[in-house]
């Protein structure tokens, strides 16, 4: 892991730090929580080959196989929490079955505080996380499909899903 990369995991421990604090999240919880975020971009500055040699089945451009060959490392090394090998494996697109370890690190990843864009739109997010958890996965998630879209990056089938899941039950738009 470059040093950048490991800011970028160490702000988003910070994070789900706070946001496990400030949900009065048990200590188990939040060590899943911060185990899915030291794994997460295990793999991000991995070369190509070696993205394809651990996860040769995962679809999308490759910097989107990160997350997949992480999840995929992490499960040969003794991982077996499959609750963090999702949050893992899905941390870029999303997944409508995750619980509450995929969707914080999901957050946390696109909104900490080191991202060069949007950084105000961002913070907020990241205070009202604690008080809206639903509301601010909703705008992660509009925002991360909007990047894809406007990248021409096909929308991945989980992704797809993800948004119908939690479009379909909310109460916006």
């Amino acid at each position: 892991m470059t040093d950048e990369r490991l800011a970028h995991v160490e702000r988003v421990a910070e994070l789900v730090v706070q946001w496990a604090e400030a949900l009065g999240v048990p200590d188990n919880e939040r060590h899943r929580w911060l185990k899915a975020v030291w794994l997460h971009d295990a793999m991000r500055d991995a070369p190509a080959e070696e993205l394809k040699q651990w996860a040769p089945s995962a679809d999308g451009p490759i910097n989107l196989r990160h997350g997949p060959a992480a999840a995929a490392r992490a499960k040969a090394e003794g991982e077996t929490d499959r609750g963090v090998l999702d949050a893992v494996r899905y941390h870029s697109i999303g997944l409508t079955e995750w619980d509450m370890v995929g969707r914080m690190l999901y957050c946390a990843d696109f909104v900490e505080p080191g991202r060069p864009f949007d950084q105000d739109k961002h913070r907020e997010l990241a205070d009202r996380l604690p008080r809206d958890v639903d509301g601010v996965l909703r705008e992660v998630l509009q925002l991360r499909v909007t990047y894809m879209v406007r990248s021409r990056w096909p929308l991945p089938e989980p992704t797809v899903r993800f948004w119908n899941s939690l479009f379909a039950t909310s109460d916006s738009d």
